[in-house]
């Protein structure tokens, strides 16, 4: 455990962590394999033993990247469409594409905001914004401030979490990326939660509507009908 320790301690504070960590964030954007969020948080777990690596650059490496990633796959959403790849083709991420879709047409802001918190939601909503032709400089500031403040809370979590074990390092970026698995699964469900009673009361408020114009349509036939008998008395 202690070679573990020194290990994990070295590796934290060699340069190269920073380029690893830019590409690492980067895939994350458009092919998550392993949410990005757990190497942010074990990092700054680490950072409160012994300082390294540098909280702001971990923050800005992370946030250049987790960017570039999400711009890279606006792009490609633009450029190949939905279906181009086998693994998009799949019944799953095709229903995570369709509901981006019908989200992003409602609630475009909110929507891009939110999904930076949900490991495949993010991918799947990056790729639809440029299939759909989401105006780009929006998608961009939106995504600029969602990453934004997902790296806050990234580095919150792992620091926090490193703060209850002062003499283990390994086991300090432990308990932070299981914190933050389970934190990243209620954030995850609670997200989804609320979209689901979003898009349940857009179905009220069409039901709403169609029952409104049924009824006017109604009454619009019912004074046809009777200035029409009005207009052929009997006799």
């Amino acid at each position: 455990m202690e070679f573990m320790n020194h290990m994990l301690e070295h590796a934290a504070g060699q340069p190269w962590i920073y380029p690893v960590l830019l590409v690492f964030f980067f895939i994350d954007g458009f092919a998550t394999i392993l949410p990005s969020e757990t190497a942010i948080v074990g990092l700054s777990a680490l950072a409160m033993h012994r300082g390294e690596p540098n909280l702001w650059l971990l923050g800005a490496t992370a946030l250049v990247g987790a960017m570039a990633g999400d711009n890279t796959a606006y792009m490609l959403g633009r450029k190949i469409g939905l279906d181009r790849w086998k693994w998009m083709r799949k019944p799953k991420v095709q229903k995570m594409f369709a509901w981006a879709h019908y989200e992003l047409d409602k609630r475009g802001a909110v929507l891009i905001f939110t999904a930076r918190y949900i490991p495949w939601g993010r991918v799947a909503v990056n790729y639809v914004a440029g299939q759909t032709g989401f105006r780009h400089k929006t998608f961009f500031w939106l995504d600029a401030f969602a990453c934004f403040t997902w790296v806050g809370y990234s580095i919150g979590v792992g620091s926090l979490a490193g703060h209850w074990v002062h003499n283990n390092p390994l086991l300090g970026v432990g308990i932070a990326v299981a914190f933050a698995v389970v934190l990243g699964v209620i954030v995850d469900h609670t997200l989804r939660w609320w979209h689901k009673h979003l898009e349940k009361k857009d179905g009220e408020k069409r039901e709403a509507a169609s029952a409104e114009a049924a009824a006017a349509d109604a009454a619009t036939a019912v004074n046809a009908t009777a200035g029409v008998d009005r207009s052929n008395p009997a006799g």
